[in-house]
């Protein structure tokens, strides 16, 4: 069948986790079942394929890995990168002979349709600072029309040769006309569906529970960062991320993760949602992956660049400041001090719609709060070193 822009369509399901694995429930049978028949209902060939072993080592793997290490992953990100823009792609484009490949995501690129069909594969050169003379006509991701539900977030990490022959059909649209299109073909069963807010693939389930499966407990203390005091115990320094509700049996009052020792295993919590510990307005990335330009024009002329970030998808974008170091990696300096910024989590760069690219976030400038107490180093899950921005410390 062709669609209504006059493509030949074929269908593709992927299966990344082996529920059989765990003891969580997962959808993935029962979300096959629905793709097959919207096929069915819109008269298309139907495939599946199974990325369980590469989802495992390319995904997961990095997942545990992450919080063993102290760090927040978003998983999401890094499945979009290996996953569906690497092994689902090169299998369409490959085995299929796809000519592009469509997806759900609300985002747009800087290519009208017709012009994605034109794209011949271009090997990315290798190197950090790539021949500036090359004629690429790089492809820039964008922000969705419907702001809200704008995903550019997480495709930052994901491939140029992937993303020049990718096509967007919801970018341009907003949720609920996509879902008076599907009304309107007869698709009432996806309609039903709940949109996923759990683990990539993996689903919504008890966190500490499914974590704990995988990793070790390593029994530790909440320690309050006002005074030093114990206030309680926990199974795991990786079970806790910056700026969430630290579960402490016996106090009234909520408290905040807002620091973390690896070598001793403690967490550091304060009072009140909004306690000056929770904030910071430095981090460094590891190399940036830049999605049109590696790097930036500006940022390699003058070592530093304004433009916004977010590191949670949804949350309002923050001006900031990026230096560049000589390694690939970034500075971030934002323009306000930050609720919980967290290692592990990707800093996404956007500039007027643009979303620019992605870090991983490793290392924390201090806290004013930690400062005003003489501290001379934060104790956040941090790795490797780099250089720091003129303002900056080295941590």
């Amino acid at each position: 069948m062709q669609s209504d822009a006059g493509y030949q369509v074929t269908g593709v399901f992927m299966k990344n986790w082996d529920s059989l694995d765990e003891h969580g429930v997962c959808t993935a049978d029962r979300d096959c079942e629905d793709a097959y028949r919207v096929c069915q209902i819109l008269d298309i060939p139907f495939h599946q394929v199974s990325y369980v072993k590469e989802y495992w080592n390319d995904v997961f793997s990095d997942f545990l890995n992450e919080y063993e290490k102290g760090r927040t992953p978003n998983p999401d990100i890094v499945c979009n990168k290996h996953i569906k823009f690497n092994c689902f792609f090169h299998y369409a484009v490959d085995n299929l002979g796809a000519d592009a490949v469509a997806t759900g995501h609300y985002a747009r690129t800087s290519l009208e349709d017709e012009e994605v069909f034109q794209q011949k594969h271009i090997k990315r050169p290798e190197g950090l600072f790539r021949n500036r003379f090359e004629v690429r006509n790089a492809v820039k991701l964008l922000q969705a029309a419907d702001s809200f539900k704008d995903q550019t977030f997480f495709l930052s990490q994901v491939p140029q040769d992937a993303l020049r022959r990718t096509l967007f059909p919801l970018g341009g649209l907003t949720k609920e006309f996509v879902k008076k299109i599907a009304a309107e073909n007869r698709l009432h069963h996806v309609l039903q569906k709940k949109e996923s807010m759990g683990i990539c693939f993996v689903g919504k389930r008890n966190f500490e529970n499914f974590i704990l499966q995988y990793l070790q407990p390593r029994p530790g203390k909440f320690i309050s960062i006002e005074d030093n005091k114990v206030l309680g115990t926990h199974q795991g320094w990786f079970l806790y991320t910056l700026g969430q509700r630290a579960k402490i049996g016996g106090l009234r009052e909520p408290w905040y993760v807002v620091e973390k020792d690896g070598t001793k295993g403690d967490v550091f919590v304060a009072p009140r949602t909004d306690h000056p510990a929770l904030y910071r307005d430095l981090l460094r990335t590891n190399r940036v992956h830049w999605i049109a330009e590696e790097p930036p024009a500006a940022l390699v002329r003058d070592k530093m660049m304004e433009c916004q970030f977010r590191f949670r998808h949804q949350m309002a974008l923050v001006p900031c400041v990026l230096t560049l170091n000589q390694d690939g990696t970034v500075w971030v300096t934002a323009v306000k001090a930050v609720r919980a910024l967290t290692p592990g989590q990707f800093a996404v760069f956007y500039k007027g719609g643009e979303c620019l690219g992605s870090g991983k976030i490793l290392r924390l400038g201090p806290s004013a709060y930690t400062l005003q107490k003489g501290k001379s180093k934060s104790t956040v899950a941090t790795e490797g070193s780099g250089d720091s921005p003129g303002s900056g410390p080295v941590l």
